[in-house]
């Protein structure tokens, strides 16, 4: 029945025809034909016609034949459920008959419709599909055994746990023994497919491969010495992946292992050197790592190092011979589409944890921000893999290091200096303490070679720099500080606009570690920034942007000065009146101006007006396209919110930097209309910048608040959902601000929160930020009304002393705990069974205000009084020595 169908010989060069102009490079004509083509999809065997070029037509050219397939590949995406059956059947049947087309091409283009076919849930459905493909892996023809595992290959690739699971009968327990065979085949292609079948399986521990794992392992490294560079793929991908679930299997051929792997990552191919470098990154974060690794470090280091070095094609590909660019503009393609990072309300730390979170401004190494690069490579992969061993390793490197430092350093080819450089970015995390000694004449040494005539060398100096910028900064300021950063300012205004990009990211780093230490040097080094606005083009202008923006976060109201004022709001406003609404640019430059607007306080005051009304359209016309586009969603594409987010998130950095000064704004807008309906979007990054701004106004001018607390009060317990850490924790600290405001007309409310709040206190695994702020919430819920939340006191009391005993001294912490000091005297035997964490609590506050200290004192005293001398000397030996004394000292208990 199927195959009696033929082809209308004139509708057949209709087609031909589309298909010919389809390949022509004018959009215009592209559009045409998208056009026709959705009109052909009205016929039911418009699809036959597809499948008969791709199969039947052998006369055509291939592209156009494979073209064919290709648009039959869209169609079965977008109407496969609308397909008549007789023509499923008959794609279905040509595809399995001509799967040996002598084409490489259309065997491919067949591979992939077929597995287009099978995600469409047609696994279960195409009875016939696997045992066919199986069977013809055995043919003796050399194409239609590779057209078939080229669709497998692509099979395992989309369908992986379909093939694992009961609904098909488990088909795993035939193919992997099946795959395995051909590991040995005479021909390279099919190896290579074999390989990628049974890699699908790895990472997920598949059981049908668990059982022949020693086999699989065998097969593997039968072709350690394979010829072919994707064999040899292959096999180091499989390698890499085993280590993460059956590194037990692979321990006992570990030597032999590492010494093919080191061959490989010198592989003249540099794809293969690639999969093979991988190996070293996923070692690193195994525990044997150090044992089985150490006694080769001599001779891995030195291959790292070596990957780490431009090659040839990088230079070419990366213009590195074109010293000065910065007069062409860029292509818009160079240009990433960037993430903006909505806010989260988050707590400052006591001193000693400050240093865990080491920045990871390692993460771009190399910084070849091109295209070109962009995508992961050997010199980036081996400068990850150094990073993460030094982390292991720690000094233990030192010894291979120094030589090979020494040797690459003083370099008289710039290329090979280069890479010294970037091994010393590398190592700076994992290897700090053995550094000190040495940093104080390489620092002198890179500060110079930021003035090196080649520009790769001084953009890779930049970043190195910056990942020593921790022990730079706590040195005499006149020693390193003072002359990296009178260069580092030369190299903003570098004329190669790399080094202009390593430059601006370096800085914002120093910036970060730098905070108020760089405050005697702001007017230098905002001269610096405001004349790289005239200078910049399009890319780099927007990391300037965030380096402004972090200037401003990091030296805070010390920028509050007319003469920074001056130098620095006109051009920010000038870039801001040139931009349009629909400009994707205004992100960062909304993100720069929110940092400036919470550091000018109210010296941002003359800017606030049109700043603040532009936040307000950007966000009312954002909601209106949403309401356009739910009402007929297929007349129009749906809005990018990140305009709404960012306008929400500058709000938010308006109302903490002016305070009071906002009310008149906010009172002649409909802003908290607008936000009442940002709270309820789908989006959480949506609700997670609208609770922020919730959070600000309240202690901007709360009054404008007030009358909607009964409509915003239920929103906020509906998104107490610690699934979405960071809407989670912003409504939480929202609830907290407004409790404060509201006093005891809170009392209503807290039936709708408390019961979350506890939950998530007493989740496992909640992330620190969470923790502190629901701790924070709960405790000022009980400030403004003790007895609700007292009688809960025994389910969050242990949780709630110690999320907060890492905080430093400020306005939230003393509210909290004035809450639980005010509840404790409600119910006292609330904390019985948890004292002792209460009494760690009190003892982490530096300097408590005077009456707080007071009640401490009567809390500890009055325990002390009830339970009596002997009973508290037993209790308070448990507490450790530190805790005793500081009790002792502070409050004589």
């Amino acid at each position: 029945m199927a195959m009696s169908w033929q082809p209308e010989p004139n509708g057949l060069q209709q087609i031909l025809q589309l298909l010919k102009e389809s390949q022509s490079p004018h959009t215009e004509t592209q559009r045409s034909v998208q056009q026709k083509l959705e009109q052909l999809n009205q016929y039911p065997d418009f699809n036959n016609y597809l499948i008969f070029v791709l199969t039947k037509l052998k006369t055509e050219d291939e592209p156009t034949r494979s073209l064919s397939g290709l648009i039959l590949k869209n169609n079965v995406k977008a109407h496969f459920h609308n397909f008549p059956s007789e023509v499923t059947e008959f794609i279905k049947s040509e595809c399995l008959e001509n799967i040996g087309d002598p084409s490489p091409l259309i065997r491919a283009t067949i591979g992939i419709l077929i597995t287009t076919i099978a995600t469409k849930g047609e696994l279960q459905n195409w009875q016939t599909l696997l045992p066919t493909l199986c069977q013809q892996l055995d043919s003796e023809d050399y194409n239609t055994c590779e057209g078939a595992f080229g669709a497998l290959q692509k099979i395992c690739e989309d369908s992986a746990d379909v093939l694992d699971s009961d609904a098909l009968n488990r088909p795993l327990n035939i193919l992997i023994p099946k795959f395995l065979q051909f590991f040995k085949h005479q021909t390279p292609k099919i190896r290579s497919h074999a390989i990628a079948c049974v890699n699908q399986f790895i990472i997920s521990k598949t059981q049908a491969l668990m059982l022949h794992i020693d086999a699989f392992i065998q097969n593997l490294f039968a072709l350690a010495s394979d010829e072919d560079c994707e064999v040899r793929k292959n096999v180091c991908r499989a390698l890499v992946m085993l280590q993460e679930v059956r590194m037990d299997r692979l321990l006992p051929h570990m030597p032999d292992i590492i010494e093919y792997i080191l061959m490989r990552t010198q592989d003249a191919d540099e794809t293969v050197a690639l999969e093979a470098c991988e190996f070293w990154l996923t070692l690193a974060e195994q525990p044997i790592c150090r044992d089985v690794l150490a006694i080769h470090l001599n001779r891995l280091i030195p291959v790292l190092v070596r990957g780490m070095k431009y090659s040839e094609i990088d230079i070419i590909l990366l213009k590195g011979d074109v010293e000065e660019d910065e007069m062409i503009p860029d292509s818009e393609q160079d240009i990433k589409p960037r993430f903006h990072k909505s806010r989260t309300h988050s707590q400052q730390h006591s001193i000693e944890e400050e240093d865990d979170d080491v920045s990871d401004s390692g993460s771009e190494y190399g910084l070849d921000d091109d295209d070109a690069l962009s995508d992961w490579n050997l010199r980036k992969c081996s400068a990850a893999a150094l990073d993460v061993l030094a982390n292991v390793f720690r000094d233990e490197l030192m010894p291979v290091l120094l030589p090979i430092l020494k040797e690459t350093l003083f370099h008289p080819e710039w290329e090979v200096k280069e890479s010294g450089i970037l091994v010393l970015g590398a190592i700076a995390e994992g290897c700090a303490n053995a550094m000190i000694p040495h940093l104080p004449e390489l620092i002198p040494f890179l500060i110079q070679c930021l003035s090196e005539k080649k520009a790769l060398v001084r953009s890779i100096t930049c970043w190195t720099l910056s990942r020593y910028s921790h022990w730079i900064v706590n040195q005499p300021h006149d020693m390193y500080l003072k002359p990296l950063m009178s260069e580092l300012l030369k190299r903003i205004l570098d004329s190669n606009k790399r080094v202009q990009e390593a430059a601006c990211s370096a800085f914002a780093t120093l910036e970060e570690e730098a905070c108020t230490e760089l405050v005697p040097y702001l007017g230098f080094i905002l001269q610096t920034l405001v004349y790289a606005f005239k200078k910049y083009q399009h890319k780099n202008l927007l990391i300037l942007y965030d380096a402004i923006g972090t200037l401003a976060d990091s030296v805070g109201h010390h920028l509050n000065k007319p003469e920074f004022i001056n130098m620095l709001m006109p051009p920010l406003i000038e870039k801001w009146n040139t931009l349009k609404d629909e400009d994707k640019d205004l992100f960062p430059l909304l993100e720069c101006l929110s940092s400036v607007a919470t550091a000018l306080q109210s010296g941002f005051l003359p800017y606030s007006e049109p700043v603040y009304q532009r936040c307000v359209s950007l966000t009312e016309k954002t909601l209106l396209q949403i309401a356009e586009c739910n009402a007929n969603p297929d007349a129009m594409e749906p809005p990018d919110k990140d305009f709404m987010i960012v306008a929400l998130d500058l709000l938010s950095g308006l109302a903490e930097g002016l305070e009071g000064h906002i009310e008149t704004l906010v009172a002649s807008s409909n802003i908290m209309t607008l936000l009442f309906q940002c709270m309820q979007d789908r989006m959480p990054e949506v609700r997670q910048s609208s609770f922020a701004l919730l959070g600000d106004l309240t202690k901007a001018c709360f009054q404008h608040v007030r009358p909607c607390i009964s409509d915003f009060l239920p929103i906020l317990g509906q998104n107490l959902n610690p699934e979405f850490i960071s809407v989670c924790n912003n409504a939480t600290w929202a609830i907290g601000e407004v409790s404060i405001q509201m006093g005891a007309e809170m009392r209503e409310y807290i039936p709708h929160v408390l019961n979350q709040l506890t939950e998530i206190i007493n989740r496992p695994n909640t992330p620190k930020t969470l923790l502190e702020n629901t701790a924070i919430t709960i405790g000022r819920l009980g400030y403004v009304c003790p007895d609700v939340v007292a009688p809960m006191l025994p389910q969050f009391i242990r949780q709630w002393c110690t999320s907060l005993r890492n905080i430093r001294d400020n306005e939230e912490k003393d509210s909290a705990f004035r809450g639980i000091c005010a509840m404790i005297s409600v119910n006292p035997g609330g904390v019985v069974q948890d004292f002792i964490f209460f009494c760690d609590a009190v003892a982490s506050w530096q300097n408590p205000k005077e009456d707080l200290k007071e009640m401490f004192y009567k809390i500890l005293h009055g325990f002390k009084n009830q339970v009596g001398e002997e009973n508290w000397k037993r209790f308070s030996d448990q507490f450790p020595l530190p805790l005793r004394e500081r009790l002792a000292a502070q409050y004589g208990v």
